[in-house]
């Protein structure tokens, strides 16, 4: 089972929702912010390739959106999705599966795109792509705190294709495919799924918005956005303690400069990063 980080692209949020209740004192050491209080972000994804499959987790927010919604975010850099798959050897119909981890914008948006036609269609024309019922409906339905996140024309056009399909929700882990299990955390959003990844040497865990960066070790260190934030706090300890007891690799979504880590409990008893992980076109 063989990985490779894809790039996307970097965004911008606001450093005090994306660090909740921590103050700035704090986490500017983390993440300095800009004079507008926002601080940059990636949004990286994950390519897993199996003996038969070619398997992408998350698709970053794509580029269809207009120059308001932009505004918000300032998406900038040179990485792309479909240019990083590029630059590994991959072209969008080489993609077998596409794994949502959940449906906001930033992880969905690269999902769907735009033909010549005007119509929206999925950016990958061979791909299966996976999401649970319970987060779906959600989406489609969505709380007012959650509205912004949750833009239909990312994820509803899978579903009128016919290329959406939806994995049984569980309170415990599942078995997805042979080597990669599901778990379904509640602090975020509805039924937000973690893949981990069980390879014949290490098993990584593909954090998602649960830890979203390093800077979100630490306990307290919950992002506003949370839905739950403290079933966050719960679900994090719970991944974190197992990380340590099974030697897991973290995989961060959003952290700036960190790709993966190997976790280690530090002299205060705390996690923190023991050695980055290079896992960039590694066999698992």
């Amino acid at each position: 089972m063989r990985v490779h980080i894809i790039e996307t692209g970097k965004f911008k949020l606001d450093g005090g929702a994306m660090f909740g209740v921590v103050p700035k004192k704090l986490w500017q050491k983390i993440n300095p912010p800009d004079e507008e209080n926002m601080c940059t972000w990636s949004m990286r994804c994950l390519l897993v390739e199996t003996d038969d499959r070619k398997i992408l987790v998350d698709t970053g927010m794509g580029d269809k959106q207009g120059e308001k919604f932009r505004s918000h975010f300032h998406p900038h850099g040179e990485d792309s999705l479909v240019g990083s798959l590029r630059k590994r050897g991959f072209t969008q119909e080489d993609i077998t599966d596409v794994f949502l981890t959940h449906l906001h914008f930033d992880h969905v948006g690269g999902a769907v795109k735009y033909d010549e036609g005007g119509n929206l269609v999925p950016t990958f024309p061979n791909a299966t792509y996976w999401s649970n019922e319970r987060h779906y409906h959600w989406a489609v339905n969505p709380n007012p705190r959650e509205r912004a996140s949750f833009l239909k024309e990312n994820f509803v056009p899978l579903q009128e294709a016919g290329v959406l399909r939806f994995i049984e929700v569980s309170d415990t882990d599942v078995s997805w495919i042979p080597g990669i299990d599901v778990r379904f955390v509640y602090g975020h959003t509805e039924a937000m799924m973690l893949p981990i990844i069980r390879g014949k040497h290490k098993t990584m865990v593909y954090c998602a918005d649960l830890v979203p960066s390093s800077g979100h070790l630490g306990a307290p260190y919950v992002m506003s956005y949370d839905l739950r934030p403290l079933k966050t706090m719960e679900e994090k300890d719970r991944l974190l303690r197992e990380a340590l007891e099974e030697d897991y690799l973290l995989f961060f979504e959003h952290d700036p400069t960190v790709g993966c880590i190997v976790p280690v409990k530090n002299e205060r008893g705390r996690i923190a990063i023991g050695d980055i992980a290079e896992i960039d076109g590694a066999e698992l």
